[in-house]
């Protein structure tokens, strides 16, 4: 039976924020069939692979039409007869379609689901599951890196930062791991609502946050933490996601909402009392993307103590992790498949994070669906940890399950021991 990819086929699906998005369903000369949807971020890099969207009056600009047009009549022509068992050589193909880093001319919506689908289909070829098909021996899961409240461009820049998110520490297993995070999350919802109206649900489910400021919500995210029962820093620990691009402006960090701007050793110095304060793990993007010495710096004041996490600042790109890792900037890369635009790409990203001896983190985005993908790559190349919003919407516990099914599949796994750097307990 052929392997040969006989069809292509794109279609408009629907994201977790009402938006429109792609879907690509590819399948064999033999018949076998597997699909995949494009998610969509909120703050994104400058580097990353961009959506294609129509601009234009109907649905706010966002539509995808040409996006799938370009699946249709560029991109499919170009994949037919290919093995798609041979991931690689179908991700170049589009690369010679498009060889700009931002997808620009095919839109990454388009790339990442076709590169999605063909990962889906190779592996249906040989009868496994994604996940397996990647690693057929997998020996840990990755841990859990959970948004409980959301801030910044998730929810109307309430607060600057954009995510505060806990990871569990104690825990051993996945199950045990959520069940700790479930009660951290309804914890927290108990004091918002003791302060009075609850403002509603941020883009990934978080809680919308009612809050005063930033320590304010990091404050209320540690006495949750103690009100599920939990040691903070024994049981449950805290990860930001800072997003610090979204707020810096010509060197400069402005709070828009506390009516603050620092310099970068004054915003820095913010941070890092952060972490002397409070049971914080992890650092997401200290600083912009578009101050490399800020990076450098923080990696310098806190690494020793926390995962300084590049995101925007390396876009999931090998090359940049490459020079971010020589330039002593940084020490953990999030990985999202689509902002490099490929399966391909992306998986280069995390190898190049592996050979500088970083962590390693695979990522959902804000705007997202049913799709699974993120925990077949989070589990297929052995990631220390996943992170795909909060444990409430169908399109962020379709992840949660999946993993959990997993873990079933494989008669209990590990999750992911904790990376070097600093001691909680």
């Amino acid at each position: 039976m052929s392997n040969r990819i006989a069809t292509v086929h794109a279609r408009r699906v629907w994201d977790s924020r009402g938006r429109p998005t792609v879907e690509v369903e590819v399948t064999t000369e033999a018949g076998v069939r597997g699909r995949a949807i494009a998610p969509a971020g909120a703050s994104t890099g400058s580097g990353e692979a961009t959506d294609l969207r129509d601009g234009g009056p109907e649905l706010g600009g966002l539509d995808v039409r040409q996006a799938i047009g370009n699946v249709e009549a560029r991109i499919a022509p170009a994949l037919l007869g290919l093995d798609v068992t041979d991931q690689a050589a179908v991700d170049a193909a589009m690369d010679a379609l498009d060889p700009t880093p931002t997808r620009s001319s095919l839109g990454g919506n388009a790339t990442v689901a076709t590169s999605l689908a063909v990962l889906h289909t190779a592996a249906a070829t040989a009868g496994l599951p994604t996940w397996r098909h990647l690693n057929p021996s997998p020996t840990q899961l990755p841990r859990p890196e959970v948004q409980i409240i959301g801030g910044g461009a998730h929810a109307a820049r309430r607060v600057d930062i954009q995510d505060f998110m806990v990871v569990p520490v104690s825990a051993t297993r996945i199950e045990d791991a959520l069940v700790q995070i479930a009660e951290v999350y309804l914890a927290v919802g108990e004091l918002f609502r003791a302060r009075g109206p609850v403002l509603g649900v941020a883009d990934e489910g978080g809680h919308w946050p009612a809050v005063d400021n930033t320590e304010h919500a990091i404050e209320l995210l540690t006495r949750g933490i103690e009100k599920a029962g939990l040691v903070p820093g024994t049981d449950m620990a805290i990860s930001l996601d800072i997003a610090a691009s979204e707020f810096e402006k010509d060197g400069s960090y402005h709070l828009e909402s506390e009516g603050r701007t620092y310099d970068r050793d004054e915003w820095l110095g913010v941070v890092a009392r952060w972490l002397r304060t409070y049971p914080i793990l992890a650092i997401e993007d200290p600083a912009s993307e578009h101050d490399p010495e800020g990076m450098r710096l923080a990696t310098k004041l806190m690494g020793a103590d926390a995962l300084i996490v590049g995101d925007d600042f390396v876009v999931t790109n090998a090359d940049r992790i490459e020079r971010a890792a020589a330039d002593g900037a940084c020490n953990t890369a999030l990985i999202k498949v689509n902002q490099a635009g490929t399966v391909t790409a992306a998986g280069e990203a995390h190898a190049a994070a592996r050979l500088a001896g970083w962590s390693t983190i695979v990522s959902a985005r804000s705007g997202e669906t049913e799709d699974i993908s993120v925990v077949d790559l989070a589990v297929g190349w052995s990631a220390d940890f996943i992170k795909v919003g909060s444990i409430t919407r169908g399109e962020r516990t379709a992840k949660w399950n999946e993993l959990i099914r997993i873990d079933d599949e494989l008669g209990g796994l590990p999750l992911a021991a904790f990376p070097r750097g600093r001691s909680l307990t």
